[in-house]
């Protein structure tokens, strides 16, 4: 044996459906090494694992992120060290981000750092959470409660998956629409070039551009979480980890309507911050997996959405939307699009979702209609045989 190697013991960790853990171990003659390139996450998190603290690194993601994601971590990983977890995690992360947002984001540090260092803010209390100030009675009292009962008492559900309930102060809409106004004076002022919410909206800022990043993840984890938990556990509500905060605008000289499309969220927070304005209904038309997106309609699945200042909708992104024309007047909203590195990548491994997307549910459906019809033709068969 060189002196570069020694006897080792290499354990093949296997992960499978349920996230039970198959072990396997052979001794060789190997230089030593650490390999996690085959291992999958667990389906149900250990909850009994207390992560670690990653705030005193310089990270590609938010530390919180990886102490959320850490619990789904398989074992071999999980009990390895601290530089081995997070790499595993980041590699997982990047895997799923789009790639378009993966350049954004290596360049986006530098340009966050630019913004929040010229930028002076309007309403400072507007970047730390303040539940009383922000939220209506009505939703602090559920949240507090935090079962579905209490989130129920306040929500109304017009349609499969859409939730709409009172949630802003109109104080706090008004310090947001003039928040957002004075950074776009900074903007036009310094002519500084800024990135724009998505590929759809020519207007709008990111939240998280400008420093409101804590407190829309505080949002998100506080107050948004517990109720995705509740409603959306099929697409992984009970793990948001991430999210993309921004603003769009509608009306004239703006953004006029918004095509039929869906979002790269798991969940979508959609609020109306005001003004005066006619039309920019929200028309959604189910829910739906990739390979399902462009299909059919159902008549069931068509609601058309009015606007209310500081009123909420809470849906899946892969519910097909779009938004209205807005006639006249000028209308703001703010949006949450919430994600899970846990869900994209347990997704990543499944074929169909028939517990959320309309199309694979009638698929399924008609599937074990035929498996019914055929096991019943076989047994009239076998009763209508001769005897022997």
């Amino acid at each position: 044996m060189s002196s570069d190697q020694q006897e080792t013991t290499t354990t093949t960790t296997t992960v499978d459906g349920s996230g039970t853990t198959t072990m396997r171990a052979t001794t060789a003659a190997t230089t030593t090494t650490t390999t996690f390139s085959s291992q999958r996450l667990r389906i149900n998190p250990n909850n009994e694992h207390r992560p670690e603290s990653y705030e005193d690194l310089k990270l590609d993601f938010p530390s919180a992120v990886y102490s959320s994601l850490e619990k789904y971590l398989p074992q071999q990983i999980l009990v390895s060290t601290r530089d081995d977890k997070v790499k595993f995690m980041t590699d997982i992360m990047l895997r799923h981000l789009p790639h378009g947002e993966r350049s954004r984001a290596q360049r986006h540090s530098v340009y966050r750092q630019k913004i929040i260092t010229n930028y002076q803010p309007l309403h400072k209390e507007l970047y730390t959470l303040a539940p009383m100030q922000c939220f209506v009675p009505s939703f602090i009292k559920a949240i507090n409660e935090s079962s579905e009962k209490s989130f129920r008492s306040i929500i109304s559900e017009p349609s499969p998956g859409v939730f709409v309930f009172d949630m802003l102060q109109p104080s706090f809409c008004e310090m947001m629409l003039a928040e957002v106004e004075n950074f776009e004076k900074w903007v036009g002022e310094t002519k500084f070039r800024i990135m724009r919410p998505n590929t759809m909206n020519k207007y709008g800022a990111v939240l998280d551009d400008f420093g409101l990043d804590s407190m829309l993840d505080k949002l998100m984890e506080s107050f948004i979480r517990p109720m995705t938990k509740v409603f959306f556990s099929d697409v992984g509500g009970a793990t948001l980890d991430s999210h993309h905060g921004f603003v769009v605008e509608y009306g004239k000289d703006r953004d006029l309507d918004l095509g039929f499309h869906v979002d790269d969220s798991e969940v979508t927070l959609n609020v109306c911050l005001g003004n005066q304005f006619v039309g920019g209904e929200l028309f959604f038309r189910g829910t739906r997996c990739e390979r399902h997106v462009n299909t059919t309609t159902k008549p069931d699945e068509i609601y058309d959405y009015s606007h209310v200042p500081g009123q909420a909708v809470l849906h899946r992104g892969r519910h097909r939307h779009g938004a209205r024309a807005t006639t006249s007047g000028h209308r703001v909203n703010m949006l949450l699009w919430c994600r899970s590195s846990v869900f994209r990548e347990l997704k990543s491994h499944q074929k169909e979702f028939s517990s959320w997307c309309g199309e694979c549910f009638c698929e399924k459906k008609e599937e074990k209609g035929r498996a019914l019809d055929a096991l019943r033709k076989k047994l009239v068969k076998a009763v209508s045989a001769p005897q022997a």
